[in-house]
């Protein structure tokens, strides 16, 4: 079993609280979305393996909210930044590494006619919507109901639980629809006629898209003068190399991407037609739209990440490694939940590349205290996961480390369960990012 975190580290925690809003710079990395046993900082890492302040070593899992997908201080990654940084990473006019990243990414994406970098997905995301506004001349945004984030701006922030100061006339603006529900698109487009500018989705999350969905969607939307937008940052690289559009077969207007394309680096993409992309450019007729341009927005250092991230997908079986992996990882699990009795009351969702974990109570309803439980059992066996979504650095003895940790914290769930948890839990329930109140 881990040691509980020194008092030293505790203190730093607190510190971190008064010096910093919710304690950290990332909502999902929150003290609130760990038990208490959980490392309240990280210090360094190496793989799939992490370190605490303590010295205590960590398997992890959902590296970097998904974004480190090779691996930490993965080295082909890191030696093509340290070049980079050796000659300046931010010039009065743009590098040549900007085009040859583009070309790059253009190659191994589909339909991406034209590229813009930025450094997250909430920025990539609301270019997209910018542009799709723009070009059509409507202001009304329809997002799926069901994936459960977009960006930080307000446009998107409004419809979740966590909207206080997002004005209502902003809220009011986005629409939502179901996934795998055409008929709830449908109805949005009659009563909203001539008034959408854009569907933003995912083409997959946790739930594969029923035969002919992403078909009958996007001409859907084509035949009601929208556009249609895929948020890659989860599927792209992870799904396939090019994308969730290459596993279904369907292309959007304006697709983006980050996390797995830097490896951990801040770098994201929006990409998509020539006649939309180039409305944030110069050289055509019509109104500019001002899209990303930030004074960090194409770093040389972070774009070297991109292009030796991308390029090692290209040439190493790195997806093929995330899928074997998680099936792996699936097969072990489900053999423990079996063996624990929890059919229906612990299971493992979408695809093995991308596993996410449900908890459930004894009346079988989704649970955040028998969530908690179970990651402070992991966490005691050394084990970090708020998901199981792998990465190309776990390795096969990785993995049964994992499932034999899971097979001890799912023992504890079932006498919790017959029990009750209060007997077993020693930690504060985790809660929702998105609430309304503390």
């Amino acid at each position: 079993m881990h040691e509980q975190s020194s008092i030293d580290a505790r203190n730093l925690q607190r510190r971190a609280c008064e010096l910093i809003p919710g304690g950290c710079h990332t909502y999902a990395k929150g003290d609130d979305q760990f038990p208490e046993q959980a490392p309240p900082f990280i210090v360094r890492g190496a793989g799939c393996h992490s370190w605490d302040a303590d010295g205590n070593e960590y398997l992890e899992y959902g590296m970097g909210l998904r974004a480190v997908t090779l691996g930490h201080g993965f080295s082909p990654v890191v030696e093509a930044v340290k070049r980079e940084l050796d000659g300046g990473t931010n010039f009065t006019r743009p590098s040549t590494i900007e085009v040859h990243c583009a070309e790059l990414l253009q190659s191994i994406v589909p339909g991406a006619q034209m590229v813009k970098f930025c450094k997250d997905g909430s920025h990539a995301v609301d270019g997209a919507v910018r542009l799709a506004r723009a070009h059509t001349g409507r202001d009304l945004v329809a997002i799926c109901a069901d994936h459960p984030f977009f960006s930080t701006s307000d446009w998107f922030i409004g419809t979740t639980e966590m909207n206080a100061g997002i004005p209502e006339a902003t809220r009011r603006q986005v629409l939502r629809f179901r996934y795998n529900d055409l008929a709830s698109l449908e109805s949005l487009f009659a009563e909203h006629a001539g008034r959408i500018a854009c569907v933003v989705m995912e083409a997959a999350r946790i739930h594969e898209p029923m035969p002919g969905y992403l078909e009958a969607l996007k001409a859907l939307v084509h035949a009601n003068g929208a556009l249609l937008v895929f948020d890659e940052m989860i599927t792209g690289f992870r799904w396939h190399l090019r994308g969730a559009q290459q596993v279904y077969g369907v292309e959007a207007d304006l697709c983006t991407f980050g996390k797995a394309l830097a490896n951990g680096f801040a770098v994201s993409a929006l990409a998509g037609r020539r006649e939309v992309m180039e409305l944030g450019g110069s050289g055509h007729s019509r109104e500019r739209v001002f899209l990303l341009s930030t004074t960090h927005g194409a770093e040389t250092h972070e774009l070297a990440a991109a292009m030796a991230t991308m390029r090692f997908y290209r040439d190493h079986p790195v997806v093929e490694t995330l899928y074997a992996r998680g099936a792996r990882l699936r097969e072990g699990f489900e053999r423990a939940v079996q063996s624990n009795d929890l059919v229906g009351y612990v299971d493992l969702a979408s695809r093995d590349c991308n596993l996410l974990f449900g908890t459930r109570d004894a009346d079988k309803r989704p649970s955040q205290v028998f969530r908690t439980l179970f990651m402070q059992e992991m966490v005691l066996r050394g084990i970090l996961a708020p998901s199981f979504v792998v990465s190309y650095s776990h390795s096969e003895d990785d993995i049964d480390r994992t499932v034999a940790a899971a097979g001890e914290a799912l023992a504890v769930y079932r006498r919790a369960l017959d029990e009750g948890p209060e007997k077993y839990l020693r930690s504060r329930p985790v809660k929702p990012v998105f609430r309304r109140f503390a």
